[in-house]
């Protein structure tokens, strides 16, 4: 009798295995993002997009670190993360295995872009300066070094015929001793990328009087003789206080970039996941709000993973 029960269940599980393999073979997927430093807009952005993906697809689970944009390239590259944020200039010197990269990063491929982030340089309405050509011989403050604004304000003055050399001092420092140099008279000018607006601005014009200065077209076309991965931005008139008119310059997108070894079709519910979770995304931090399908297909010279590339052609954004 006992005989008998054993071959009946064990035909009910073989039965159930047969007849029910989506309930079992379903592919385990542990994926790892890494955003940025804690305290930042990416890290709760990427925490939200990991939510999305391990509810919508299947077998998916994502853990997310914190990272940086050069920092997430590189461990792109070697292994240690699957999805990465970045951003667009710094990824394109890595495709290129441009400084500060020591190897073309051969692993990386586009995903989606996020949002726009924007060059900035900012002096006192008193000091005179009207132009980057203005800045030789003063004192800067173009953030800590490796970091993609004080990257780009190296090429920036480059293509004025300009280096560090040129200027009185350079102070690496971050944004609030940069804000407090400037108040106190010792920086001219405040150099750095981020979103407008940028909070350490709008405290530095709250106290002093303010310019923004701009980039002309020629320049900017050099500048994306250096790298694609530069778009022209427009900081528009009444972004800050007294800044009365429009400010031209360049910027970058944040993005997001993803292994090549990922298979496509993992990669295609991936970039629906994130298009369809826009007006979510917009909710946790405010730069996403706005930003369309299309958006996110932007072409900014790093190849599209094939997968991101199927979603994006079927959905008429390419």
């Amino acid at each position: 009798m006992k005989s008998q029960v054993k071959t009946c269940v064990f035909i009910g599980l073989l039965t159930f295995f047969v007849l029910t393999p989506s309930a079992f073979s379903q592919e385990k997927v542990d994926l790892k993002m890494m955003t940025g430093p804690m305290g930042g807009s990416w890290y709760p952005l990427g925490g939200a997009i990991a939510d999305a993906m391990q509810k919508e697809i299947p077998g998916v689970t994502m853990s997310v670190a914190p990272g940086g944009g050069m920092a997430n390239v590189e461990a792109l590259e070697f292994g240690k993360c699957d999805i990465g944020f970045s951003n667009s200039s710094s990824a394109v010197d890595g495709l290129y295995g441009r400084p500060p990269f020591k190897k073309k990063m051969e692993n990386m491929r586009q995903l989606a872009n996020l949002y726009p982030q924007y060059f900035q340089m900012v002096v006192r309405e008193d000091s005179g300066i009207k132009s980057v050509a203005d800045l030789k011989g003063k004192s800067i403050a173009p953030g800590p070094k490796g970091h993609t604004g004080e990257l780009l304000a190296q090429q920036v003055l480059e293509i004025y015929g300009l280096s560090y050399k040129d200027m009185a001092k350079v102070h690496h420092v971050g944004y609030s001793d940069s804000v407090a140099l400037i108040k106190d008279g010792h920086a001219h000018a405040y150099i750095l990328g981020t979103t407008i607006p940028a909070s350490s601005i709008l405290d530095l014009a709250a106290d002093r009087k303010i310019r923004l200065i701009s980039i002309p077209d020629d320049k900017i076309k050099a500048l994306q003789k250096i790298n694609a991965g530069y778009l022209k931005r427009i900081i528009p008139k009444g972004t800050y206080p007294g800044v009365d008119y429009d400010v031209p310059g360049v910027g970058y997108f944040t993005h997001l970039v993803i292994s090549a070894k990922l298979p496509d079709d993992l990669v295609y519910k991936i970039t629906k996941t994130l298009a369809k979770n826009l007006p979510r995304f917009a909710d946790v931090v405010k730069d996403m709000k706005g930003v369309t399908p299309k958006d996110l297909a932007l072409d900014i010279g790093v190849p599209f993973h094939p997968g991101a590339l199927k979603y994006f052609k079927e959905i008429g954004a390419l």
